[in-house]
């Protein structure tokens, strides 16, 4: 560690000092407990979503779509879709809605990670998604992450909303010296080994140089299950632990027996232990038949440089292409069937 970094991790623990938070000492305490016990980090791969750099708000960029999709073009046609439905339905203006149009017709034909409309920049971003790891596997939600104010196990409640929305994209956002610590020691991080293929390390090695500041996103939670080559995950990020308890339970009650087409039996018998598992309240750890499952915590880390936020790599892989998701409008905001 350089004396630099020395001096920023020194300047981390002044101001929790300062702050004179109890809450913010329980959650450092928390974290310094977590890195002895989960010493490791699993890298699990590439995630992308939307930035914006909107000058009525600053010079920030901010996550606009949260950063949890699988390849860059699902956030491009998230991002096709929030400047239809604002052309369509935020604005009077003709001529807002004809430039909200026109970025809409280039994500509509090219694969671009970037798009102008109204003095506003729109970025697909890429992140990279990581949980810890120690003996026991993967690790668990800390006593000190946030839950929802009502634990609900109802189906038909919504997940709590997505902590990246809104979030700025601040390499020197201070979140404590632990939080401090480790965007630190992964700055320099690039893809290793033999396991990536030599463009996907070429273009690891290069964002060190380009966008050589990390952000660390807000935690997610998801559930993994354990396989032969490892924990795998099961279903998509949360903003909290109970939202992931409450996958897994939704999951086991209903979902998989529809999506696996499980037989009379075996989907009794995932209904039964699904009602089990809500009636242990906050459990994190749950095996049905030969297959057990943990709710784990998931980090994720962004890099930025000069020009903000790192866009996708050219190693970053799409399975489709780009395409046209909405009606046409006119700039009166009318729909055109075609």
């Amino acid at each position: 560690m350089t004396d630099d970094w020395q001096q920023q991790i020194r300047a981390l623990h002044r101001d929790l000092i300062d702050r004179d938070d109890p809450a913010a000492w329980v959650r450092e305490a928390d974290a310094v407990e977590a890195s002895l016990r989960y010493p490791h980090i699993a890298l699990r791969g590439p995630v992308f979503g939307v930035a914006v750099q909107d000058p009525g708000q600053g010079p920030e960029w901010r996550v606009l779509k949260p950063v949890v999709d699988g390849m860059p073009q699902v956030a491009r046609d998230g991002l096709q879709s929030h400047l239809f439905f604002a052309a369509k339905d935020d604005t009077d203006d003709r001529a807002v809605r004809r430039e909200l149009l026109a970025a809409v017709a280039v994500l509509e034909r090219e694969p671009v990670n970037e798009v102008e409309a109204c003095g506003v920049r729109y970025r697909v971003v890429r992140g990279d998604e990581f949980g810890r790891a120690g003996h026991d596997g993967m690790e668990a939600p800390r006593p000190t992450d946030s839950e929802p104010a009502e634990c609900s196990w109802d189906r038909k409640t919504r997940d709590t909303p997505s902590p990246d929305v809104g979030f700025v994209l601040d390499p020197d956002r201070a979140d404590g010296p632990s939080a401090g610590a480790l965007r630190l020691g992964l700055r320099d991080f690039t893809y290793p080994g033999s396991r990536y293929p030599d463009d996907v390390r070429a273009d690891s090695e290069r964002a060190v140089g380009t966008h050589p500041e990390l952000v660390l996103l807000p935690t997610g939670f998801g559930v993994v299950e354990r396989g032969e080559h490892g924990w795998q995950p099961r279903g998509s990020l949360m903003a909290t632990p109970h939202d992931a308890r409450r996958m897994l339970y939704n999951g086991m009650a209903e979902i998989w027996a529809m999506l696996y087409e499980y037989d009379d039996a075996k989907k009794a018998r995932y209904a039964e232990a699904a009602e089990e598992f809500r009636a242990l309240g906050r459990a994190d750890e749950f095996q049905v038949d030969d297959r057990l499952f943990r709710i784990c915590r998931v980090e994720r880390m962004l890099r930025t440089g000069t020009d903000g936020p790192e866009p996708p790599r050219p190693s970053d892989v799409d399975e489709y292409g780009p395409m046209k998701l909405h009606p046409a409008m006119d700039e009166d905001g009318t729909l055109i069937q075609e």
